[in-house]
């Protein structure tokens, strides 16, 4: 009677190592590229670095929702595929354990992980996407503080045109300054300066002080002298640009959570556009996470190779399988929106040959005696790879490419 706990922990151990390395790998790889872009945006805009994994952390979610059927994919996969190739699978349904019931253990980490991925998608993201658009229109406006350009004319307030030579101890030292600005009065100040520093006020946020120090002020006063004046410190006020509120959340479909979703969707006083568009995104959502269900009875039927054989084609075919269906779910979900298919068709089509083909292989793999679900392919990815091995050894054999020795007896001398 332990001998059936004994299993299920067993297996617990076989498939949540594997998922959650697979969760870290593709949730590392897509970090990194879309960092290196990140910090690009952000080199250009003039930010601060310390935005860029802000703004990482709000895609977060958008990848972990990526990543959560990929992971739990392969883990079942990777475990069933090391329980095959070392017999211990073989014994166990000796013993009467069937399929079905070794899937007891992936199925109840299956219903958490979708439980998860159902918060992701219809709450967590839709938010976090509308905060990662936040940070990218305050980075292009300026409000994170962006910094001036140095060794350019940096134009602010549309009266002022500043120019930095140098900066010193990350930006809180500023060289060679020069300022050409434009007063109430419409006379034209020209200011230098050997170093300034920038300070906030407290009375005015719209308003920040350039301190500067040992420079000179030139007053263009529309006679032929101007005047000039010499200053050892001068403060020098500049009105901060007027920035815009960032628009509310909703503006686009993928920022509705999934009441808004039903309320836009299948609303008579919504624009048809709207509905259409509404009705698709939650359609996608939706069967995205319906098809976790159906991922164990893919990873099983992938798992098994033939007898006496070590093949990981399945592994690869199972990677190939879930990124088309993605792509295949992504396309439904804009000719919906754009109202060309209705979504039930587009999203839910697709599922339905998806899950009659992962069906048909699992029954294969469990109730057909030496079914294969890819024994053609397993078949032919066997010779390819017997072809490709004797190619190369027969480029590594010594003297492979030289004549054969004369077999002609010599003359006795």
């Amino acid at each position: 009677m332990n001998f059936i706990p004994s299993v299920d922990r067993y297996i617990f151990r076989l498939v949540i190592v594997p998922m959650l390395g697979v969760f870290a790998i593709a949730a590392s790889l897509l970090t990194l590229d879309k960092m290196l872009r990140l910090f690009d945006f952000v080199a250009v805009e003039g930010g601060p670095i310390a935005v860029v994994f802000k703004m990482l952390g709000a895609l977060i979610p958008e990848y972990a929702s990526l990543a959560i059927p990929l992971g739990l994919l392969l883990g079942i996969l990777l475990a069933f595929r090391k329980l095959a190739t070392s017999s211990e699978l073989d014994t166990m349904r000796a013993v009467g354990l069937s399929y079905w019931r070794l899937l007891r253990v992936p199925y109840a980490i299956t219903l958490v992980l979708v439980a998860v991925n159902i918060a992701l998608v219809f709450y967590i993201q839709p938010i976090s996407r509308y905060y990662y658009e936040q940070m990218e229109y305050d980075l292009r406006s300026g409000a994170l503080g962006a910094s001036i350009k140095v060794g350019e004319f940096n134009t602010l307030a549309d009266r002022m045109a500043l120019r930095i030579e140098e900066s010193e101890d990350d930006g809180r030292r500023l060289m060679g300054i020069f300022a050409r600005v434009a007063n109430a009065q419409g006379q034209v100040l020209s200011v230098s300066a050997r170093e300034g520093t920038f300070l906030a006020t407290t009375d005015d946020p719209d308003t920040i002080i350039l301190r500067l120090s040992d420079g000179t002020i030139v007053q263009d006063t529309g006679s032929a002298s101007p005047r000039v004046l010499s200053f050892s410190r001068h403060d020098l006020p500049i009105d901060l640009p007027t920035i815009e509120a960032f628009r509310s959340r909703g503006d686009q479909t993928r920022e509705y959570i999934l009441p808004e979703l039903l309320r836009v969707g299948w609303s008579d006083n919504q624009a048809e556009a709207d509905r259409d568009a509404s009705q698709a995104s939650f359609n996608y959502r939706l069967v995205e996470v319906v098809m976790m269900l159906l991922l164990p009875l893919l990873a099983v039927a992938l798992a098994v190779p033939p007898k006496r054989s070590t093949s990981a084609l399945g592994v690869f075919v199972s990677i190939v399988m879930v990124v088309a269906y993605h792509k295949v779910n992504e396309y439904g979900e804009d000719v919906a929106t754009l109202g060309r298919v209705d979504p039930i068709i587009a999203l839910w089509g697709p599922f339905l040959v998806f899950a009659a083909l992962i069906v048909w292989m699992y029954y294969r793999t469990a109730h057909v005696p030496g079914g294969q679900a890819l024994g053609a392919l397993e078949t032919a990815f066997a010779k390819v790879s017997k072809r490709i091995g004797k190619l190369f050894a027969r480029t590594r054999r010594p003297g492979v490419n030289q004549p054969p020795a004369s077999m002609g007896a010599q003359p006795a001398e």
